[in-house]
């Protein structure tokens, strides 16, 4: 009876680690795909969306500040502009509905873009949701619920996953998250 045990735990611990080296194998093989450089050009984007918080409220500045700090995360250009209308009562009282202008340059795959616009770019992991990246939290579902048509039609993405469910007066780590691969330069802009 130990002898066929024995045999048996060999072979479960053989199959793990086959699984182990193929998912590692995989892996590897999709960071070099990754770390191939991209012919790619920077492309305007101008639009709008709407802030509606029944949970969460802002400031038109710190709105300002959250959507900038998510377009760069997202790989805009550092040169965006972003303005919050419709606080009333000033730039610094919160508010539950904000009108948002966003103004920014993002990276587009062209085949090949001229020497004057040539950049040089990588497909990029990125997840975004309430916990990553740090300036994140569970108060941002109805935001992001908001931008998910800026963020999914002005970005050059390839496995795109957008889920959003904000319950009212509720918050959760995992009412939102935004993952996917995204075309970035491969140096700072």
């Amino acid at each position: 009876m130990y002898a066929v045990g024995a045999t048996i735990n060999a072979l479960t611990i053989g199959a793990a680690l086959m699984f182990l080296a193929n998912w590692l194998f995989a892996a590897l093989a999709s960071v070099a795909l990754s770390l191939e450089p991209e012919a790619s050009a920077w492309q305007r984007h101008q639009t709008e969306f709407n802030f509606l918080g029944v949970t969460s409220s802002y400031t038109c500045d710190g709105l300002e500040s959250k959507v900038r700090q998510i377009l760069l995360f997202m790989g805009a250009r550092n040169d965006l502009k972003v303005r919050a209308n419709g606080c009333t009562r000033g730039p610094d009282a919160l508010t539950h509905a904000i009108w948002v202008s966003v103004d920014f340059y993002s990276l587009v795959a062209t085949d090949p873009p001229s020497a004057a616009q040539a950049v040089q770019a990588r497909w990029t992991p990125l997840n975004l949701n309430a916990q990553r990246p740090d300036f994140m939290g569970r108060g941002d579902c109805e935001l992001v619920d908001g931008m998910k048509q800026v963020l999914k039609q002005n970005f050059a993405w390839r496995g795109l996953t957008v889920q959003v469910d904000c319950a009212p007066h509720e918050l959760s780590l995992d009412d939102f998250h935004v993952q996917g691969e995204v075309l970035m330069t491969a140096s700072p802009n």
